[in-house]
């Protein structure tokens, strides 16, 4: 397969050497994957990732991935492969594209080979510590993000807010209520759930004058879409050490606690992970609320999840916004 000349222009490769084959794995519904083998003038080789899709939704989810692994890899360089670039194909028209260190995870299921460096944990932490960068035209960090990303399929509001409970109730919980009823139908429980959830238990956990008694929250970077699955071991660049990385980032800058949601709802991280992770990164003030703010970030994803596919996925987000409610909300509304 040739190297595309949009892509030769944003590599320091030579495109006579250099060969792409197809590689599994990609992320996004539609994307198709590639590997960029390409030999360096002392004979050596060096790989990068690619993927590429049709229509504006690749173009969207590019662009969302790109600036989400370079904010990812800016913070926490070992965490996750660089991005160098996305955009669209000078040889195959109407194609979008996005081109990535290459990440070998051949021994991602191989629990003899030692992860080496830091732990995820750690690394997680790190990132979690790290305050966002202040935005072009702001004049401190804000809750959002400069690019659309995607969480599944379902590209997000990111619209930069001052505050993080409006940043929360609007550009995700309101927001994927309405993705949901354009799939699903109105369903008027799901609804005045949602909104009465936004109204009074939303300001009432993760209030700006609330969080770390009054002292409000700074934004990080989070990955956004935590699920094991999206956590492995591999060698970003596929030479050198084994590392514990992550991939397919979803982020914006938020709370540090809001990876926590998608990680308990599919589990697969333990005790012992959190154990680690909050001796660096500790959980936000007031701590005895701590279950209850994860259980509302877990929230979005069930909402994301019956907006993507429907069925089951209803009940996990109802069980939620009822148990919150019923401590934290009106009664008199539910």
């Amino acid at each position: 397969m040739k190297l595309d000349s949009a892509i030769a222009s944003i590599l320091p490769i030579d495109p006579a050497n250099t060969s792409v084959s197809s590689h599994g794995g990609g992320g996004m519904s539609s994307a198709s994957t590639s590997k960029i083998t390409t030999k360096l003038d002392d004979g050596t080789e060096k790989h990068f990732f690619m993927k590429t899709g049709s229509g504006k939704e690749a173009e969207v989810m590019f662009e969302g991935e790109h600036t989400s692994l370079n904010a990812l890899h800016n913070a926490v360089p070992s965490l996750c492969p660089q991005s160098y670039g996305f955009g669209q194909l000078a040889d195959t028209p109407n194609k979008s594209f996005l081109v990535t260190d290459f990440l070998d995870l051949s021994s991602r299921r191989s629990s003899s080979t030692p992860s080496t460096g830091h732990s995820l944990a750690a690394k997680l932490a790190k990132l979690h510590t790290t305050p966002a960068p202040t935005p072009e035209g702001y004049t401190k960090p804000m809750f959002g993000f400069p690019a659309t990303t995607c969480c599944g399929d379902t590209p997000q509001e990111n619209g930069y807010r001052e505050s993080w409970a409006d940043f929360y109730a609007d550009s995700r919980l309101r927001f994927i209520l309405r993705r949901s009823e354009k799939s699903n139908g109105r369903d008027k429980e799901l609804h005045d759930l949602v909104e009465t959830t936004c109204k009074t238990v939303v300001p009432r956990l993760i209030g700006d004058d609330h969080l770390n008694n009054g002292k409000g929250i700074t934004p990080v970077v989070v990955h956004g879409d935590l699920w094991s699955g999206n956590a492995s071991r591999g060698s970003i660049g596929g030479k050198g050490s084994v590392e514990d990385v992550v991939y397919d980032p979803s982020s914006c800058y938020a709370h540090s606690e809001y990876d926590l949601g998608i990680m308990k709802m599919f589990g697969g991280f333990g005790e012992t992970f959190l154990k680690e992770y909050h001796e660096l990164c500790s959980k936000t003030e007031p701590v005895a609320e701590y279950d209850d703010r994860v259980a509302l970030y877990e929230l979005y994803h069930h909402l994301n999840h019956h907006a993507l596919f429907g069925g089951g996925y209803r009940s996990g987000a109802v069980t939620i916004m009822k148990r919150l409610l019923g401590k934290y909300g009106d009664r008199g509304e539910l």
